[in-house]
């Protein structure tokens, strides 16, 4: 299958985990959103073999959605076009390594993609369901990101925004 111009927005995390579930409540409300032609959403939780499969249908990038601990306050929202080799460094929060699901996908043999990670700084990962209130915020400044993210073209460096400081 031809991999031109399609985008794979994966939300990925533990929902029984309070702010893990950043990615999955992500993706889960882009459903509702409109969206360039040839981008897909999925919700994949902390199922790392299921996107390892999911990208042998063909992508020419991955936005990763996720909680990612970082030193900044929680509900930070932060977008990296990381090396797919360091990327196990980054998440690993919920034992959803990237890096591995993408070694995976190789050894599957499909082509990496490029891979863009959206992420937000959790407030609590603990656990419960639901998001803390500086990471729902941050769902919704996510909401209107994401869509803005898949109509750029060029590189993309790491670019902070602090979400719900007033």
């Amino acid at each position: 299958m031809s991999g031109h111009g399609r985008t794979l927005v994966a939300g990925v995390g533990n929902v029984f985990l309070g702010d893990d579930g950043f990615g999955v409540e992500v993706a889960q409300r882009l459903a509702s959103v409109p969206l360039p032609p040839g981008v897909e959403v999925r919700d994949f939780g902390i199922g790392g073999v299921h996107l390892a499969y999911q990208l042998l249908e063909g992508y020419d990038t991955l936005v990763l959605v996720d909680a990612v601990g970082r030193d900044a306050p929680p509900g930070t929202l932060f977008v990296i076009e990381p090396d797919p080799r360091d990327l196990g460094h980054d998440l690993d929060a919920h034992g959803f390594d990237p890096a591995s699901v993408l070694e995976l996908a190789r050894t599957l043999g499909t082509s990496v993609p490029r891979v863009l990670l959206v992420g937000c700084v959790p407030a609590e990962v603990e656990e419960r369901l639901g998001l803390s209130p500086p990471v729902e915020r941050a769902v919704e400044e996510a909401l209107r990101l994401i869509p803005t993210l898949l109509v750029q073209h060029s590189q993309l460096e790491e670019l902070t925004c602090l979400v719900g400081s007033s």
